[in-house]
């Protein structure tokens, strides 16, 4: 059942220019044309509003469910040079400092204590603490996209980058993500034991598609790697630590422009978002539904058979609302109609900003769900349109759970 879309106010609907959900998705960003709000993801709440004079921002970045956010200054009038890292503290509501660079910006990545920056052919690494520290750098391929992941859970390592060559990707290992700081009193439960280590000679280079990636990611562990690449048909999921192909999952036969893929904390699912405006929904493990696979698979350990007829397909999809085009800045394509620099990123139309997973409360279980044993935590689907809507999607009965528009007139507490 698809929930009709629903307005709370006459007041028009928010442009988002871009989105970023935390690692845990508990909050996330929003950038606008006037500004940036962050807000809780369930239940719906805007936290904070900033309005900003004299200039836009392309991303806000949040570090966690920390008071720091990392700006990037872009669109018609950036508010910052676009080489430039701002660290903003939303509790102060002013900036704390700031990294510069002697060209654009293309991405970041974060964790508790850690800031990745990615240029075109270079990757810089900073520790943030009560100062901003360069850690290393590492070089890259032409890497225009800006893409980088890294590992945010208690513990983990990992920072996956573009490699030196088109289609590879580096694997580094940083020192370990420290537990969040505790809220209230120390509690009486044993705090969480780390990991074993990496092994002692973990790879470090994999050689992941033969043409440019287009996406990176890792789930919190940092155990697994998705990669994506310019074709846009195949998602090829990778053991970080043996480089060993682990799953090789079909998003069509047509070519796509991939925009993102997420995975599901506890590694059982894999979402993939992309130009065509639909999210493809992938099993990665034993338990729960099974992928789509072709009636004459079994055939092609006998006879040779085009290799998409053994591809793993989708095994649910759903499509985000469209009113009308808008423009993704996480793209390189170029539009003529964006009035930008010539080196900045114009993207092409797509109605969606972001995509991540939320754990949520059994009070959303059905009475029936309730009567049989359903009344626990379930993870559903948080989207961000950029045309202001919120959509969480749980998909054991492909049906929305919540919609909502963002609005102007909203205001936090």
């Amino acid at each position: 059942m698809n929930l009709a879309r629903h307005s709370i106010s006459a007041t028009k609907p928010i442009h988002i220019v871009d989105a970023r959900f935390d690692p845990e998705c508990k909050i996330f960003t929003a950038s606008t044309p006037a500004g940036f709000a962050v807000y809780d993801t369930w239940p719906l709440k805007l936290i904070r509003k900033r309005e900003l004079v004299g200039g836009t921002l392309s991303a806000v970045v949040p570090l966690h469910t920390t008071n720091i956010l990392f700006l990037l200054g872009g669109g018609r009038s950036p508010l910052y040079p676009p080489n430039k890292v701002i660290l903003w503290d939303d509790a102060l509501g002013k900036e704390v400092a700031e990294l510069e660079f002697r060209e654009r910006v293309r991405g970041i990545a974060c964790r508790r204590g850690w800031l990745a920056v990615s240029l075109r052919r270079r990757v810089s690494v900073f520790q943030v603490g009560e100062t901003v520290k360069r850690y290393n750098e590492w070089d890259t391929c032409d890497n225009p996209r800006g893409l980088l992941a890294m590992a945010t859970a208690p513990h983990s390592t990992l920072l996956a980058i573009a490699g030196r060559q088109t289609g590879h990707v580096q694997l580094i290992h940083l020192p370990p993500c420290p537990l969040p700081k505790p809220r209230g009193p120390p509690g009486s439960s044993t705090p969480s034991k780390a990991p074993p280590p990496p092994s002692k000679h973990p790879i470090s280079i994999i050689i992941a598609h033969k043409t440019a990636l287009t996406t990176l990611s890792l789930p919190p562990s940092g155990r697994l790697l998705a990669t994506t690449s310019s074709r846009g048909t195949l998602i090829r999921i990778w053991d970080s630590l043996s480089g060993k192909l682990v799953k090789e999952l079909r998003r069509g036969t047509d070519k796509a422009e991939i925009y993102g893929v997420a995975f599901r904390p506890d590694e059982q699912d894999l979402c993939v978002w992309s130009d065509k405006g639909t999210v493809h929904v992938f099993s990665l493990g034993l338990a729960g539904a099974s992928n789509r696979r072709s009636s004459l698979s079994p055939l092609t350990n006998f006879i040779p058979l085009p290799r998409y007829l053994d591809s793993e397909w989708s095994y649910a999809q759903y499509r985000i609302p469209v009113q009308s085009a808008h423009i993704s800045l996480s793209s390189t394509s170029k539009d003529s109609s964006i009035d930008q620099p010539e080196e900045e990123n114009a993207g092409i139309p797509t109605n969606c900003a972001d995509i991540h997973w939320r754990l949520v409360p059994p009070v959303l279980a059905s009475r029936e769900e309730l009567r049989q044993g359903g009344g626990f935590f379930k993870f559903v689907l948080c989207d961000i349109s950029v045309e202001g809507g919120y959509h969480a999607q749980r998909l054991q009965k492909a049906e929305y759970i919540l919609e909502h528009v963002i609005k102007d007139g909203d205001r936090g507490g």
